[in-house]
């Protein structure tokens, strides 16, 4: 008698905890820089500068960590560091290094809790079906975010930023019911196998390549600078956004606040639709296609955010659903190609490298934005250089072979 497949169930869970542990803090924490400009009287290069020291100081975290312990540890111990990180965000004064020290405990939870144990559980379940069920998880990560980008406006003006940033703190421990009781980190736990498969694909019985072999593959140095240039341009896009909007006119607090939800919302809503529509793309043409045109559409729309102007707040909605789509599937590539490139059983180990790489480019490259807007005295040379990094991205993306070895690709 066939058993029922439990991997939709998988792919279900991980939405909800995707979109918790890393939807809700990390794409509302930038609602508060202005908060922390006019509190603390810290400036813009400072507050930008606790994420990119953070990532240098946590890189050994994934090669080191991550491929040693089951996915559902791994949400658990993320979660908490997470949780005490915005504890401690709401409730810090005006020594930097102690805001510096809050970042390094919210970097190691994204790291524990963030795309690594969702896309190896997710890669673990599915195997013809991994764009979809890819697709499933990430679009948790835009639903999070913008039911977070709903809430902090109202939080923050009416119980004080401070408060707001504990109640988000408190809402990683929704992810513990479905980390404990829910989620299984293989098929084989249950008896099962990849979609469901009468037999274990190929695949799930290949050892892991060895960190020096993954080294050796301009595959995989194709695949870390497109994504580090990629992922660092979107970083600087959501780091700033708030701060340009108030460069450009939005100056009452109320009228910057509600653009910033707007477009916030928009941006992850439209994220969405491009999870959805590329992780279908990507179960049925070449990844490199699909993953190329996403990466090129990144770059076209920043220019955008400078059009963006209290008189002119329709080149917000276009910007906001243009580069949201386009950012949603950006990040649910990287573990598809991975996984088609390296296989699955090495999939942690790729993204142990790939993602604090990444990360190093997300941080960064916004701290980079904020001196470069300090030297120049506006956004117009720091976007520029934004848009050229994305382009690079894409380049990289391009010049990717077609297909991974044919006995380790999906």
């Amino acid at each position: 008698m066939k058993r029922t497949f439990y991997g939709w169930w998988i792919a279900l869970a991980a939405f909800c905890t995707f979109g918790i542990s890393v939807g809700i803090p990390y794409y509302n924490l930038p609602f508060f820089y202005d908060y922390f400009e006019k509190t603390f009287g810290w400036s813009r290069a400072d507050i930008t500068l606790g994420f990119p020291l953070a990532a240098l100081l946590t890189l050994w975290v994934g090669p080191v960590l991550v491929h040693r312990f089951s996915p559902r540890k791994l949400i658990l111990a993320g979660t908490t560091l997470t949780f005490l990180a915005f504890l401690g965000f709401g409730r810090m004064g005006g020594a930097l290094w102690i805001y510096f020290f809050f970042w390094f405990l919210y970097t190691v939870g994204y790291i524990f809790s963030g795309p690594i144990p969702h896309q190896v559980l997710v890669s673990q379940w599915f195997r013809r079906m991994r764009g979809r069920a890819m697709a499933v998880a990430y679009v948790g990560v835009g639903v999070g975010g913008s039911l977070g980008s709903y809430i902090v406006k109202p939080l923050a003006e009416g119980l004080g930023f401070q408060a707001a940033l504990q109640i988000l703190g408190l809402l990683l421990f929704l992810t513990w019911p479905l980390a404990i009781w829910v989620m299984k980190d293989r098929p084989a736990e249950m008896g099962l196998h990849p979609d469901g498969a009468a037999e274990s694909a190929p695949e799930t019985a290949r050892k892991p390549r060895e960190f020096g072999d993954l080294l050796r593959r301009p595959a995989f140095w194709l695949l870390t600078i497109g994504s580090f240039c990629s992922i660092g341009a979107i970083g600087a896009v959501n780091q700033h956004m708030k701060l340009v909007f108030l460069d450009q006119g939005f100056t009452d607090q109320a009228q910057l606040n509600s653009a910033w939800r707007i477009a916030s919302m928009l941006t992850l809503w439209s994220s969405i639709a491009g999870r959805l529509v590329m992780g279908w793309l990507a179960d049925r043409f070449p990844k490199k296609y699909v993953m190329t045109s996403t990466y090129l559409l990144v770059a076209v729309t920043i220019p955008l955010l400078l059009m963006v102007r209290p008189e002119q707040t329709y080149f917000l909605y276009v910007f906001a659903v243009l580069f949201g789509f386009g950012m949603g599937a950006d990040y649910m590539l990287i573990p598809l190609m991975a996984a088609e490139q390296f296989g699955v059983n090495t999939l942690a180990r790729a993204m142990a490298i790939i993602l604090p790489t990444d990360t190093i480019g997300q941080t960064w490259f916004p701290y980079a934005v904020a001196r470069l807007r300090l030297y120049f005295g506006d956004y117009g040379h720091a976007l520029t250089a934004v848009f050229l990094l994305a382009f690079l991205g894409t380049l990289a993306i391009a010049l990717l072979p077609k297909h991974g070895p044919r006995d380790e690709a999906l």
